[in-house]
């Protein structure tokens, strides 16, 4: 099993709508059939702590079964169209990759 997690941190210049939009469209991603899984979420509203980063405005974390069913996620053609449909509206993105 891999995991794979990335975080989004959105251009502050962003409107409430620009923001709804970029989230429907991290879930046209679901349909991705190499995917096993696959999470969305925003910072959870948990106490402040040294170790804590909160600081992203969106995460995805995909469950993919192996390096190949990664490759293949990252060539999916809804992904690619994800990239972009959506890369000008992000200031940073880190993924950790995980098996």
């Amino acid at each position: 099993m891999l995991v794979h997690t990335v975080y989004f941190w959105l251009r502050k210049d962003l409107d409430a709508d620009q923001c709804t939009d970029f989230r429907i469209s991290l879930e046209t991603m679901y349909q991705i059939k190499h995917a096993e899984a696959m999470y969305i979420g925003t910072p959870a509203n948990t106490a402040e702590r040294p170790v804590l980063d909160s600081s992203y405005d969106f995460a995805l974390t995909v469950l993919l079964k192996d390096i190949a069913a990664h490759d293949a996620y990252q060539a999916d053609p809804l992904h690619q169209a994800f990239l972009a449909g959506n890369k000008a509206l992000w200031e940073q993105v880190k993924i950790y990759d995980a098996d």
